[in-house]
């Protein structure tokens, strides 16, 4: 079945390319470069995120997320290690075993109401250190912003970087909303990566304005050794690299990365506030970033499907996620109200 709609709250990765993103690529799109990012353009792009990460960060550019989390974790571990990470992580619940197929590794999951890992909870993980029948902790992965749509404080970063680095763990952050958290925290993207002690993370650019392409960023560049060579076993190496660092030349450029994170999270809030209006919708989780999610009857909740897609998250409990995007107006929010208290008027749970 296919569908045609004006605007999907069933993912930010629904969203248009940004136009200035798209100029960007029409801008690169004439002349001959070297291929395998060996062009100006993709050294022009490294650069800035030494600026943004620290002078000792390293980065490389690759099609996806599950890409960027399986290269980059593959760097960190050896097949005997293990992950450790929430119940909830992409890397488990949507990334069809990726990380473990390719890198050997385990994943260690932790079960977390909020998507957020703290110190206490690796506890029970580190007894098998050093013990040969079980598999070796050796990173721990968390997401920013959480898959729950929570975001970890500075302060909750810098507690759980340093408990890990104390017990001889690194620490991997799934930045696929990576500008949603910074927007949300105010907060420079270091601030919440290199100076907490984060050692590996992604920079999503496919939610938030990219056609394609996200960056493994690591902050220290000795962790990054031997990157090259699995970033093309996996088949991540681009010939055409010019094309992902003018994305992300774009993204970078007046901040625009920040500017569509600001839209897609005013949006949230707007959509809850309009939520909290009306009877038959319940907000379950803290809206911190660009997610939504919520409790409303199934029958409803079928219904609003017809006209706008989005995904049943917990069918025990009825919960539903919503997101925004940054390509979303407030009359997107509007429509999207009025599409959900028609779903409930045909209940006759409510009365327009």
């Amino acid at each position: 079945m296919h569908y045609n709609y004006r605007k999907s709250f069933a993912s930010d990765n629904n969203s248009i390319v940004h136009p200035k993103v798209m100029e960007a690529l029409e801008r690169v799109n004439s002349g001959h470069y070297l291929s395998y990012g060996e062009d100006p353009i993709t050294s022009k792009v490294e650069e800035r995120f030494r600026e943004i990460f620290g002078p000792s960060s390293e980065t490389f550019f690759v099609f996806s997320g599950t890409a960027a989390n399986l290269t980059g974790l593959s760097a960190l571990m050896k097949p005997y290690n293990a992950v450790i990470c929430p119940d909830s992580a992409h890397i488990k619940v949507d990334e069809c075993g990726a990380v473990e197929r390719f890198s050997g590794s385990s994943l260690l999951t932790v079960k977390t109401a909020d998507g957020k890992l703290r110190p206490h909870m690796l506890d029970p993980y580190l007894d098998h250190i050093g013990v040969e029948h079980s598999p070796q902790p050796s990173v721990i992965s968390i997401t920013q912003s959480t898959e729950l749509g929570t975001v970890y404080t500075i302060e909750e970063l810098k507690a759980l970087c340093s408990y890990a680095h104390s017990k001889g763990l690194l620490v991997h952050m799934d930045g696929a909303r990576l500008a949603n958290a910074a927007a949300s925290l105010d907060c420079s993207l270091r601030a919440m990566t290199t100076d907490v002690g984060v050692d590996l993370l992604s920079f999503g650019g496919s939610k938030n304005g990219l056609m394609v392409g996200e960056a493994v960023v690591f902050t220290r560049g000795d962790l990054a050794e031997g990157f090259k060579y699995i970033r093309k076993q996996a088949g991540q190496l681009a010939s055409k690299m010019r094309y992902i660092a003018a994305q992300f030349d774009a993204l970078l450029t007046d901040d625009l990365w920040l500017k569509n994170a600001k839209q897609a999270n005013k949006l949230a809030s707007l959509l809850a506030e309009e939520l909290k209006k009306i009877p038959g919708i319940r907000i379950t989780r803290p809206v911190e970033a660009n997610a939504l999610f919520v409790n409303m009857p199934a029958e409803a909740a079928s219904r609003l499907m017809e006209t706008y897609p989005f995904y049943l998250m917990n069918k025990e409990t009825g919960e539903y996620r919503w997101m925004t995007s940054f390509d979303m107006v407030d009359q997107d929010i509007y429509d999207f109200v009025k599409a959900i208290k028609g779903s409930l008027s045909y209940l006759s749970l409510i009365h327009i």
